[in-house]
């Protein structure tokens, strides 16, 4: 059987069973070395491949680095991974040979162009649902790779598995350190390692090895996904389904452009994906938590870059520019369209930027191009040493700076095993450390910018409350408290297996 020219045999109805914006990209670094998982993979080898798969070749070139088995064994435990998640959860998957670089540092697993032919085997044995991709040009919001999700036969042998979420983590020596293109696509790209992206690397790894050891939940959460709308770009307003309170919470930096000097900020935390509001309720280690924000931080720093010092609220303006607005929601709107300015190569794009992230119907998202020109005149009257910052393209430099303040207070805590939860320019800290994150906030300022940025003290920590009354503290730990759900609680249990588990795999 040719297995490269069965790819429409290879289609069933799946249309039915996957919804295409349901769905995340495959991770090939998804990883488990507990012998019921070994098994399974030889079993699905045996019955459906070991006959014929001799007919699948490599065209030239070097031995693959990872054999047959090893690679279908990542496809697997990443079906198992998203049907265990979410059994509607499908897989997005290329099926191009040219995506396969097995000396891609983004590939540790190295796995190889076997892959389509082991996904088409899977579909024509009727263990996966594959639903066809889609490109329509370059950048194009329809272009859509292939989909999988686990079929009947598969999902039987996964409830009969005698292994579960705990025993599968991410492969340790995954690429933490990510550079982008400067392309619409943010294609990753290889680069060449320095000291600094050794060490930024080793940081990255060691926070999160914290992190894996780190009961990140929220306890009187059900379900492990929310349903959010998407605020920006061609899909805005589609609902869709955001994971939270799972076991891999692993993270990586991001730079950009092909330039250590653009990004370089967090992302893979499930608590970056949510609200503030839903943000409140969670737990570090079974403790409530405090979220400490920089104000105005991207201000800041362009202020210390000027050798202006930050005073007051810089997005306070005038009344009356937003219409029929009131002071406090003009404030957010006028944030956000300097954060947008920030961003902005020209005056123009900023304010289309600017309606397409408002809600539809709002006043602001009506506004023409000469409205919003006002308050970006009215911003730059009142900072005029600012004037040139905005639809300069600065947000991308100012990310990278404010990824720099991160990364010290990440790694000052890590150090001291203190988890601490980072959503770029705000933390989430035990609720009895908030007062000493509040230090090491400072701390960081000073060391990257040469100055002090005020933070938030909406909400108070445990530590900082030690002076009020006992029926205070009483009151505030009771306010602090939430039930605990029976979901959570299984949560939990599954996390110390997978801790444990972890640990005798270590030793």
């Amino acid at each position: 059987m040719d297995l490269n020219t069965n790819v429409n045999n290879s289609i069933t109805n799946a249309a039915s069973l996957i919804a295409p914006s349901y769905s995340r990209p495959l991770d090939v670094h998804v990883f488990s070395e507990h012998s019921e998982i070994g098994n399974l993979v030889e079993a699905i080898w045996t019955a459906n491949f070991a006959a014929d798969f001799t007919t699948v070749t490599r065209k030239g070139g070097a031995k693959p680095k990872a054999d047959y088995r090893q690679q279908l064994r990542v496809l697997i435990l990443d079906l198992y991974v998203a049907w265990k998640t979410d059994p509607g959860l499908s897989i997005g998957v290329h099926l191009s040979n040219t995506a396969w670089n097995t000396k891609s540092r983004y590939n540790a697993l190295h796995l190889s162009r076997v892959v389509p032919s082991l996904v088409h085997q899977l579909a024509d044995q009727g263990l996966i649902e594959l639903a066809k991709g889609s490109y329509s040009g370059p950048g194009a919001p329809t272009n859509r790779t292939a989909r999988i999700i686990a079929a009947e036969p598969l999902r039987v042998m996964f409830r009969e598995a005698h292994f579960g979420l705990q025993h599968i983590h991410s492969y340790p020596e995954k690429e933490v350190i990510i550079m982008h293109d400067d392309r619409r696509t943010a294609r990753e790209v290889e680069y060449e390692d320095t000291d600094d992206t050794n060490r930024m690397r080793e940081e990255v790894r060691a926070y999160n090895h914290l992190l894996s050891r780190t009961f990140i939940d929220v306890p009187d959460q059900v379900a492990t996904h929310l349903e959010r709308p998407i605020k920006l770009g061609p899909r805005a307003g589609e609902i869709v389904r955001v994971p939270v309170c799972t076991l891999e919470n692993q993270v990586r930096r991001v730079f950009n452009r092909e330039d250590w000097t653009c990004g370089g900020r967090y992302f893979g935390g499930w608590w970056q994906q949510v609200g503030s509001e839903f943000r409140k309720r969670v737990h570090i280690n079974g403790r409530p938590t405090v979220e400490v924000d920089y104000q105005a931080l991207h201000i800041a720093i362009l202020n210390a870059g000027h050798g202006q010092p930050t005073t007051g609220d810089p997005y306070e303006l005038a009344e009356g520019l937003f219409p029929d607005t009131m002071p406090r929601e003009q404030r957010k709107l006028v944030k956000r369209l300097i954060l947008v300015a920030l961003n902005a190569k020209d005056r123009t794009t900023a304010c289309q930027a600017f309606r397409q992230g408002c809600p539809v119907g709002s006043t602001a998202k009506t506004m023409k191009n000469q409205d919003l020109l006002v308050v970006l005149d009215a911003f730059a009257e009142q900072h005029p040493h600012l004037a040139g910052d905005l639809c300069a393209d600065r947000g991308i430099r100012l990310m990278n700076t404010d990824s720099q303040i991160a990364s010290y207070v990440i790694n000052r805590l890590t150090q001291e095993g203190i988890p601490v939860l980072c959503i770029h320019d705000s933390f989430i800290v035990d609720y009895g450390l908030a007062g000493y994150l509040k230090q090491v906030m400072y701390e960081a300022t000073r060391e990257v910018i040469g100055c002090r940025v005020a933070v938030s003290w909406n909400y108070m920590g445990l530590d900082e409350t030690e002076q009020q009354s006992p029926e205070y503290l009483e009151d505030y730990i009771a306010f602090r408290h939430r039930d605990r759900s029976r979901q959570s609680a299984s949560r939990q249990r599954l996390f110390n297996e997978r801790v444990a588990y972890l640990e005798a795999s270590a030793g």
